[in-house]
């Protein structure tokens, strides 16, 4: 497969804040540099895991996309369409962040479209290629439909991939129903998946200020750089190559490269720009990458973690990809909401996976086991306790017949369930994985502490956004199927052809 037709090239810039018209100039810039032209359905995707008072640096600005969208009506080769794109994560409305995200009013003003993943009919796509997770997945069909695609991401690191640039992105391609589906131990297989549906025609990644070690909550660095490119693994690999990481241990990069999608080796790749390479490496001096084993993670405060490996028929020996990563960004939630979380919550371990170790709990200690796969057997309280793997194989799994998780389902199963176990010594919390979401509700719950969940301020416009979702959802059932999709053919950028076969 040959993604692009131009070499693969990367351009740093040097781009002293979230100016819009500095924004719009060096992309237009990079894009001629780069012989790239945007016609037929345009389609941009930003990074909006999350946004508001909470995760001021988790998303790509909207001065960022504004600049791009603006650089691509200047360089406009027969465009018949441009929108944005997205799925939120953490079970919110993507509406609700579009609008935190600053990013409804600049679309207005722009006359760009909106495609909000979650509410858009999902279009099957075929995979055939050696190694995939399954033979098909789901995207929304302004994702399937698209000519040209933009990726637009974050440079920030990650608790469950290392970091997340460009390929990474991708997991918001899908509504929560299928994102979930594989979100664990193979997680980094399953972004590879994904970029065998599309491959972006541009990518602008926001490093003007990047987010260090979280990638909901991360820790501000100030980087002053836009990164621009043509190819996905190019792009990432440089990526790394900033911040002293090895593309190649970087799973989710290193498959997509040895699919053929392009390199990740500096000397294959034309990088270029009035930064050079060292001097982002400058920049990023120190740079704090995810992947922190929960265990080291929570070291010294009232939460001790314990992980075991996930189901033994998978052979690896730790979920990155799931619901040990959760917790972590959990609990930075609450503290960034609640800042005597740590203070309110009591001494609380935690379990995963099939773990064999001792539990060190004192008398009113509770231990919580957390997922699916979590497994024990031993003493509690003085009385004998044993947890059973209750993990699915992900053959069991059927995408075509997913549900979406519905956030106040979760408050009222979780808090449900904490009730009932409040005096116990311990509670089980299933699900592969338990979302983010879940493990706030729990903690919260457990620790006394605020939840944002319950934000007075925010529940009027969460409310709002949620309900017009549900209708959103319903109108489209009432409306019509979705289309299926037989692909995937080389049209050059990894993207299958459309049919109009009903599912």
């Amino acid at each position: 497969m040959n993604p692009t037709a131009n070499p693969p090239t990367v351009i740093l810039r040097h781009c002293e804040g979230y100016d819009v018209a500095t924004i719009r100039r060096l992309v237009r810039e990079g894009m001629a540099t780069m012989g790239i032209a945007p016609k037929g359905r345009t389609l941009a995707k930003p990074n909006l895991v999350s946004a508001g008072p909470l995760f001021q640096h988790a998303y790509t600005r909207p001065e960022v996309m504004e600049g791009v969208l603006l650089a691509l009506k200047d360089r406009d080769a027969g465009m018949t369409e441009l929108r944005v794109g997205e799925r939120c994560g953490i079970t919110i409305p993507t509406r609700y962040v579009f609008d935190h995200a600053g990013y409804d009013p600049m679309l207005a003003r722009l006359g760009v479209q909106r495609s909000l993943f979650e509410e858009e009919a999902q279009v099957e796509i075929t995979l055939s290629h050696q190694g995939r997770l399954r033979d098909s997945i789901f995207v929304p069909e302004p994702v399937a439909k698209a000519d040209f695609f933009v990726n637009v991401p974050k440079f920030k690191s990650h608790p469950w991939t290392t970091v997340t640039f460009s390929m990474k992105n991708y997991i918001g391609l899908q509504d929560d129903r299928h994102r979930l589906i594989d979100h664990d131990h193979r997680l980094n297989e399953k972004v590879a998946d994904l970029q065998h549906v599309i491959q972006p025609r541009l990518i602008v990644i926001d490093c003007i200020t990047a987010g260090e070690g979280r990638m909901l909550t991360p820790i501000p660095r100030t980087m002053n750089l836009l990164i621009m490119g043509n190819n996905q693994p190019a792009i990432d690999a440089v990526c790394c190559q900033i911040i002293g990481v090895d593309p190649h241990t970087v799973e989710h990069i290193r498959l997509p490269h040895e699919r053929g999608f392009g390199p990740i080796d500096l000397e294959q790749i034309d990088v270029q720009g009035d930064v050079t390479l060292d001097e982002a490496r400058a920049r990023a001096k120190g740079f704090k990458v995810g992947l922190i084993r929960v265990e080291k993670y929570f070291e010294g405060t009232h939460l001790t973690a314990y992980a075991g490996p996930p189901p033994e028929r998978e052979a690896t020996d730790y979920c990155w990809g799931g619901c040990p990563g959760a917790i972590e960004e959990a609990v930075e939630i609450l503290r960034l909401f609640d800042a005597s979380f740590d203070g309110k919550l009591p001494h609380l371990h935690v379990v995963f996976g099939n773990y064999q170790g001792p539990i060190d709990a004192k008398p009113g200690e509770k231990v919580v086991f957390i997922g699916d796969c979590a497994t024990w057997k031993g003493q509690l309280g003085g009385k004998p306790v044993a947890i059973e793997n209750v993990y699915q194989s992900r053959d069991t799994k059927d995408p075509r017949h997913a549900k979406h998780d519905d956030i106040y389902a979760k408050m009222v199963s979780v808090t449900a369930k904490m009730a009932q176990h409040r005096n116990d010594t311990h509670v089980r919390l299933t699900g592969c994985p338990v979302s983010v979401a879940e493990q706030v509700l729990a903690l919260a719950f457990i620790s006394g502490a605020k939840n944002p969940y319950f934000e007075k301020t925010e529940v009027l416009k969460f409310n709002k956004a949620y309900l017009a979702w549900r209708a959103a959802n319903a109108g489209r059932r009432l409306r019509g199927k979705p289309y299926q999709v037989e692909g995937p053919t080389e049209r050059g950028d990894g993207a299958p052809t459309l049919t109009a076969a009903p599912t």
